[in-house]
């Protein structure tokens, strides 16, 4: 028997490899067929993928690289292992493909089936063509500055939570490893906000939804890769034994949370202003989708994998940022007391009349974008103009990927000078109108922008007023400036992010 299995296994092997080589055979030289001559040379199997798949680099330095290969180029070809895609340079002609031709490029490359995943096939990022627009059309309304503010108290409560915990523990705020605080305040943020619960995640460590939430975003676990190779290449079998991306578990776990939570609302005619609440309204709404309870858990699951991966790293980063300069951290204590010694408690109005405070948010954003690239798909042949002024036309095949270099762009001197320095006053209102606006897109661009950035931005700039109120952020004796990143797909900063909160005198 064990003889059968293993010539079994063989065979099957030895197929998909045949299969692998042929795929990749036809699309060894798919740039130079298709006439482009901007594109990186691929290799076996990997196209130009290796350097990430075995992260032999941050994808910081590889987009930053692949970005600077053509200088001269509107945009460059690539291969994720057989896939084509075009990392796009031209501010421009990304403002053609995300926005006046958007119905082309309307999609991201979806990975993972909607009915292969019960909670990431089903979020609003990874949905296609109607369905997609469906859905945002039905979560749109959740996020205008109305329904921020329906959610502000909930935040704020957490801020609180967060900042009055340091101020017991005066020895834990000597050192503060940022990347993994900022986590636990960005858990309690959205295990209140979208689910509906209350936890401290800085009081109780090892709490379950902190726990589940810290299994639920490794994305780097070898199992984790695995699973998302095995569904994007046998999507079948994957759907036919039922094997989630996440373990089973913690797909329960999160699942349970809504459930139980609607079960009770509607039972007791509950109203609590957080997004659960929202959702259920707005599925409700008769001009919007009808959400089940897998949609509603995986429309919550997203935020909390936003909050806990990007919304989280952005955070650790305007701190790490403030704390390595006092003049400017010094200049935004200013503006923050002035505003609180005026108004008392911060409330969602004042914090958004903070204009040196959303000048350090964009800066930190340029520096640190939540994502290093941005995807499109192409639904509907488009031709390019010529990449360079001896190449021609490019006209996209249907499923050519295109990229938007965010980092790369954030990063480039030509639209941001000396772009290492962080600098807030690029943003001020005399400088703000000379950034090209297709060069600087921390959340995307167009109709497929994210749609939680306002919530993002809320949640970070509440926690910050909080702090300076009453702490100096300083740097601690474990302090790396600049900031590295980690070897994987993400813009992840590279081990501990120490940082200390000095309290304030009276």
């Amino acid at each position: 028997m064990l003889t059968v299995c293993l010539l079994l296994l063989t065979f099957v092997v030895g197929v998909l490899g045949s299969i692998i080589l042929r795929s990749h055979r036809n699309n060894q030289n798919y740039w130079r067929k298709k006439g482009l001559i901007s594109y990186v040379k691929p290799i076996p199997v990997f196209g130009n993928f290796y350097s990430i798949m075995f992260r032999k680099e941050s994808m910081a330095d590889y987009i930053t690289q692949v970005y600077n290969l053509f200088p001269s180029a509107k945009y460059t070809g690539i291969l994720q292992f057989n896939i084509p895609t075009l990392v796009i340079r031209d501010p421009e002609l990304i403002k053609d493909i995300c926005v006046k031709n958007f119905d082309n490029f309307p999609d991201h490359k979806n990975f993972i089936p909607e009915d292969a995943d019960p909670l990431f096939g089903r979020m609003v990022f990874f949905l296609t063509g109607s369905k997609w627009r469906e859905m945002r059309q039905t979560l749109t309304p959740s996020f205008t500055g109305s329904k921020m503010k329906f959610l502000f108290e909930l935040i704020s409560k957490c801020s609180r939570d967060f900042v009055e915990y340091y101020l017991d523990h005066p020895n834990e705020a000597n050192s503060v490893d940022m990347k993994e605080t900022s986590t636990r305040y960005a858990t309690d943020v959205i295990a209140t906000t979208a689910f509906g619960i209350t936890v401290n995640s800085l009081k109780d460590r090892n709490n379950e939804f902190y726990l589940r939430g810290t299994e639920a975003v490794d994305i780097n676990g070898v199992i984790r890769n695995i699973k998302i190779m095995a569904l994007a290449t046998f999507t079948t079998f994957m759907k036919l034994i039922g094997e989630p991306i996440m373990s089973r578990s913690t797909t329960r776990f999160f699942k349970r949370i809504i459930q139980e939570t609607i079960k009770i609302r509607n039972e007791k005619n509950i109203v609590r202003p957080d997004m659960i609440h929202l959702l259920m309204k707005a599925s409700n709404n008769e001009n919007g989708a009808k959400m089940s309870i897998d949609d509603i858990a995986a429309q919550g699951f997203i935020f909390f994998l936003g909050g806990f991966s990007s919304s989280s790293t952005v955070l650790a980063s305007v701190i790490h940022e403030l704390a390595v300069n006092s003049e400017i951290q010094e200049k935004l204590r200013t503006e923050v007391d002035n505003f609180t010694k005026q108004e008392g408690e911060i409330s969602y109005d004042t914090l958004f009349k903070m204009k040196y405070l959303d000048m350090i948010m964009s800066e930190t954003l340029r520096k640190y974008p939540p994502n290093g690239i941005m995807d499109r798909v192409c639904v509907k042949s488009f031709t390019l103009p010529k990449s360079t002024p001896d190449s021609k036309e490019f006209e996209t095949d249907l499923e050519t990927v295109i990229w938007l270099p965010i980092y790369a762009l954030h990063h480039d001197p030509k639209y941001f000078p000396d772009p290492e320095k962080f600098d807030p006053e690029r943003f001020s209102d005399e400088n703000k109108d000379k950034i090209n606006p297709y060069a600087y897109i921390p959340f995307g661009l167009g109709p497929r922008k994210c749609i939680g950035d306002r919530f993002a931005l809320m949640e970070i700039k509440i926690l910050i007023v909080h702090l300076l109120q009453n702490f100096v952020l300083e740097r601690e004796e474990r302090t790396k400036h600049p900031i590295e990143f980690e070897r994987s797909f993400l813009i992840i900063p590279d081990g501990e992010m120490w940082v200390k909160f000095k309290k304030r005198g009276n």
